[in-house]
């Protein structure tokens, strides 16, 4: 395996969490066993057989890779990805993807899929996605993976196998479709972005920004600017519902230790025993 950026890998609920965030640096996250990642600040050649991305914006430090994905992927002889992204920047993306098949004399071959909130795509038959309003200084969406099971109604329980076959077969519905939210990705984000959107609170495992940390960071002009600090979690204790909830893209102006010192002193006991600082 080529290891060419940094990766942290851990693993929650059955699920692997692979990726690294760091504001203005990159961002880069993926989950194998759902065939999918989020932003591509950056891409691991581990990512590489990743088939779906889910962009959450446009900046630099989250889309700086879409190339090299999808010149990997034809490189290796793989289908080309399919990769969602708000609508607003398709346009653009297209138009990226075909300066660098220029450059690079190689068919930049994907499908860009514009999104915006309250669309819906699945991705798998066990999986749908929902995205949602973020709110950044750029057009920006948040992502929530559900899982999809389907129950048989509950009038229907005990009763024979073979009844409820030929009500099947006559066209009836015998089953309930039932989601949970299993994973959630917002991107760059102010606290508005998670408090119109409730799932995001409820997700089995939240991935998340936090940006900043100091006391003396002023709130009101970190959420201009579309982003988290740390008094927004604690003021929000109560409204996570999450069992893991990965917090990155801490600035580059302070070391990571001071971040964990800040958790560790300022977070609620209950809240930050379901923390997990990505560094």
């Amino acid at each position: 395996m080529v290891e060419n950026l940094p990766l942290r890998t851990e693993q929650f609920h059955g699920l692997t969490v692979e990726g690294y965030s760091r504001a203005a640096v990159q961002s880069y996250w993926r989950i194998p066993e759902l065939k999918v990642g989020f932003d591509l600040g950056g891409s691991p050649w581990s990512f590489t057989g990743t088939p779906t991305f889910c962009v959450s914006h446009g900046h630099l430090d989250h889309l700086l890779c879409l190339p090299t994905i999808v010149a990997r992927r034809r490189m290796m002889k793989m289908d080309p990805p399919t990769i969602y992204m708000p609508e607003e920047i398709v346009e653009s993306a297209e138009r990226l993807l075909r300066v660098w098949q220029r450059l690079d004399r190689g068919r930049m071959n994907c499908s860009l899929v514009g999104v915006k909130p309250g669309d819906e795509f699945e991705l798998s038959r066990e999986h749908v996605v929902t995205v949602f309003r973020t709110t950044h200084t750029v057009p920006s969406v948040g992502y929530v993976i559900w899982d999809r099971r389907h129950k048989l109604k509950p009038e229907l329980v005990g009763r024979p196998q073979d009844e409820i076959r030929d009500l099947r077969l006559a066209g009836q519905t015998v089953t309930n479709e039932v989601r949970f939210p299993l994973v959630c990705y917002t991107g760059d984000t102010s606290p508005r972005g998670l408090d119109e959107y409730e799932p995001a609170y409820e997700a089995r495992i939240l991935i998340t920004e936090l940006t900043f940390y100091r006391k003396q960071h002023r709130r009101e002009k970190i959420h201009k600017f579309g982003h988290m600090h740390l008094d927004d979690f604690v003021e929000r204790a109560d409204r996570f519902k999450n069992e893991t909830i990965i917090v990155g893209h801490f600035s580059t102006r302070y070391h990571e230790a001071q971040l964990e010192q800040a958790i560790a002193r300022r977070v609620p006991e209950e809240l930050r025993q379901r923390m997990i600082v990505w560094v």
